[in-house]
């Protein structure tokens, strides 16, 4: 319940960002084309190119010179809804809550932008810009889970200017600062019987036209708007432990947004009749927050000879601080209080890569990554998360001593996403059925030394 104002940066951001999320809750992963290939196993340690900004940014005393790198990622996401017994509020009157089956589907692009200076033997500088967080469902206005959601985006920016520090041969340091842009909408059906309910009598809505409760011929809407900026920072460790293994220690903070923003509402016209100049369920400001959660890496890059390398990783997500979702509105409009109950999750991965001579270079991976959410009862169609298992594979191609490229693809696969939720916000009508969710990652890269 939370987005945009329409500037320039909204309209970037729409137009790459519309997908469902890749990583566990509405984290994106896609923030490397080369750490792609090894499904971002190992990605605090590598230091491969000028992406270890976002991923360790004291892997950047192990680059020369100064390098760009830019890369983008095309994600193909769907979401399949399967009805299974959803039903209306027992407390209104109950029965079966009626409407299709549906299926959200998304395809999108996103971007990075990484920028490395070596400035001496002990110094580097470097600068990235990527999409931290991101999601996009969308259903029709007559599914069965329409007063849960219709409508869900989230998108971001995040700007991380870093640098690193080389203590000595052994072990760097390395810190940034991040300024994020953070935005949302969610939308959603209302079924206007049970507003009306709320205020008056069953005589009275049912002489307004408003005579069967979760009748889709008489829903109203509203879609809820709201962005911010905000700021954070991160810190990293890289310790060589030999010429063949190397540890990398990486935290990265949470950022609180402080979200303002619209309440867009479209009344039917029985409801219209019934609320008349109340400024309930009418257009309205919001402001709300969110705490968007630190994660703490810790990986391991093991060469065992010049041409084989292993990859290890596992990384902790501070989900719990995502525990509802609070909505207050400068109008009559209640207060919508939507618990989360998100729980910290792990992300583990192993990868391994190959390096058949000067050109060539290929990777694969393997990752699984947790839900934050703990039961069917947390699930909610706004983001029909699971546990998730990446196959990831990917190559590196030299092009010459100043250039080179990297391609990755990563197919997951998600566990069963039941759901049987009965949200306040819906008027405790209750959404039961299961998500069949899948998601394709296809990722290319170009890298620039000079």
């Amino acid at each position: 319940m939370i987005l945009i104002k329409r500037t320039f940066i909204t309209s970037i951001l729409t137009a790459f960002i519309t997908t469902n999320v890749h990583a566990a809750g509405f984290a994106i992963a896609e923030n490397s084309a080369s750490g792609m290939g090894n499904a971002f196993a190992g990605a605090a340690a590598i230091a491969e190119d000028a992406s270890t900004i976002y991923f360790n940014p004291a892997g950047l005393s192990k680059l020369d010179g100064q390098q760009i790198v830019v890369a983008g990622h095309v994600v193909r996401a769907s979401a399949d809804f399967s009805n299974n017994g959803s039903t209306l509020s027992s407390s209104l009157g109950g029965g079966s809550l009626l409407g299709g089956n549906d299926i959200s589907e998304a395809t999108a692009l996103i971007p990075n932008f990484y920028y490395a200076n070596k400035l001496n033997d002990k110094w580097a500088f470097g600068l990235g810009i990527n999409v931290p967080f991101g999601q996009s469902t969308n259903y029709s206005d007559t599914w069965a889970g329409r007063y849960h959601a219709t409508k869900s985006e989230i998108a971001s920016l995040n700007i991380n200017p870093s640098a690193s520090f080389k203590v000595n041969d052994k072990l760097s340091v390395g810190f940034g600062v991040s300024a994020q842009y953070f935005e949302a909408t969610l939308a959603n059906q209302i079924d206007s019987r049970a507003v009306c309910l709320s205020v008056t009598s069953s005589a009275n809505c049912n002489a307004a036209g408003l005579t069967t409760l979760g009748d889709v011929n008489t829903d109203s809407s509203v879609s809820l708007n709201g962005d911010d900026w905000s700021f954070g920072w991160n810190v990293g460790l890289l310790y060589d432990i030999n010429d063949e293994t190397r540890l990398g220690f990486a935290y990265r903070s949470n950022v609180k947004q402080s979200i303002k923003g619209t309440a867009d509402f479209t009344r039917s016209a029985g409801l219209n009749a019934i609320l008349g100049a109340s400024t309930a369920f009418a257009d309205a400001s919001i402001t709300t927050g969110i705490n968007l959660p630190e994660t703490l890496s810790l990986s391991l890059n093991q060469a065992f000879n010049s041409k084989w390398t292993m990859l290890a990783d596992v990384t902790w997500t501070k989900w719990s601080r995502f525990d509802k979702l609070v909505v207050d509105y400068d109008s009559a409009q209640p207060t919508t209080t939507i618990p989360e109950n998100w729980e910290d999750s792990l992300r583990y991965s192993l990868g391994v890569n190959y390096q058949a001579d000067e050109k060539w270079i290929y990777r694969a991976g393997l990752a699984l990554d947790e839900t934050p959410i703990g039961t069917a009862e947390d699930r909610t169609a706004r983001l029909p998360d699971a546990d998730r298992t990446w196959l990831s594979f990917g190559f590196g191609y030299k092009v010459s001593k100043t250039s080179s490229v990297d391609v990755g693809y990563t197919h997951i696969f998600f566990d069963d996403a039941a759901i049987n939720n009965s949200s306040t916000a819906s008027f405790g009508h209750t959404l039961a059925g299961n998500f069949d969710v899948s998601v394709d990652i296809f990722s290319a890269q170009y890298n620039w030394k000079f």
